[in-house]
């Protein structure tokens, strides 16, 4: 197994985290690659003082960068891509606050992403843009975390128990993401524009249309919690992944920036139409506030067609 510290850089993007749970993320991490970055999206003082001294307890391993307010998932990461590459990566490491690698993760994606390579090499499949690991939420029954393309769009991924095994992906939960830093020359940086949410299913369609493949890496694994909390709807065999409300803004509008964008087929664009028509229904009806996300969705809605981006309008942000 090739050396895990080599050469990977770890970016662990944080918004008012619980700083338990990202310490325990930062002393996972830390021992997997060659240098993590933090960055902070104005977290208050006292979170900000936590992750500092998190950050100290590892001595040169790990630094904090602040970014003094909140300026979207795709802003951090980038930020963090670019002291990546300061700190002499020649891969990126991504992750979110509420994940938990194994203790192998890294190592097993590096096989994966040097195994992606060869198969490339002899023609089998499109050069990895990124690898992946195998994400569960341990509050949603196991479910994996894993999307592959179907008919009307990405539908969870049928997972081999081969270990090392490939799964081609439609696109990659950023939290886990290894991508090398010569994909992110070809693609481009994370679309800041977004702010949050289908930010790395934007990107993965791009690489996607660049020409290159995203894979899951079967035997590399990693715990997620996503969402604020999960929500038991009748009839379902999964629960749903309830959001704060101000998501439910950012969720209707990127939607329907993706469906607008180019990057999807025709089918897909009709599958996320219907998706987004579900998820409007299912908040207003059956997630309290009613009334606060039945606005937020549908300003969201008219904000996407009128093709606005950015973060939300002033008097909808952190609620």
């Amino acid at each position: 197994m090739p050396e895990p510290a080599a050469r990977v850089v770890a970016v662990v993007v944080t918004y008012r985290p619980d700083t338990a749970a990202t310490t325990a993320l930062i002393d996972a991490l830390a021992p997997q690659v060659a240098a993590l970055v933090v960055v902070d999206n104005g977290s208050p003082e006292p979170v900000v003082s936590e992750l500092r001294r998190a950050c100290a307890a590892l001595g040169g391993a790990a630094e904090l960068l602040e970014l003094g307010y909140n300026r979207g998932i795709g802003a951090a990461q980038n930020a963090g891509v670019v002291r990546a590459g300061e700190l002499g990566a020649d891969a990126v490491l991504l992750s979110d606050q509420d994940s938990l690698p194994s203790p192998d993760m890294v190592a097993v994606l590096l096989d994966g992403l040097t195994a992606a390579r060869a198969d490339a090499a002899a023609g089998r499949i499109a050069p990895p843009a990124a690898v992946g690991p195998v994400i569960t939420d341990g509050r949603n029954q196991g479910a994996v975390l894993l999307f592959s393309d179907h008919r009307w769009g990405p539908r969870r991924a049928h997972v081999s128990d081969r270990h090392g095994a490939l799964v081609p992906a439609t696109f990659l939960l950023a939290s886990g993401c290894l991508v090398p830093v010569g994909a992110l020359d070809t693609v481009g940086p994370m679309n800041e524009a977004w702010f949050i949410d289908h930010v790395d299913l934007e990107w993965g369609l791009r690489a996607r249309r660049a020409g290159l493949g995203l894979y899951g890496v079967v035997g590399a694994t990693m715990s997620h919690s996503l969402g604020d909390r999960t929500q038991r709807i009748p009839g379902r065999q999964r629960d749903v992944h309830v959001h704060a409300p101000v998501r439910n803004y950012y969720m209707a509008r990127n939607t329907v920036l993706l469906i607008r964008s180019g990057l999807m087929p025709v089918a897909w664009r009709w599958g996320y139409a219907a998706w987004i028509a579900k998820y409007a229904v299912f908040y207003m009806l059956a997630v309290a506030p009613r009334a606060l996300r039945a606005r937020l969705l549908l300003r969201g809605l008219v904000d996407g067609l009128r093709g606005r981006s950015g973060p939300a309008p002033e008097g909808r942000r952190n609620r």
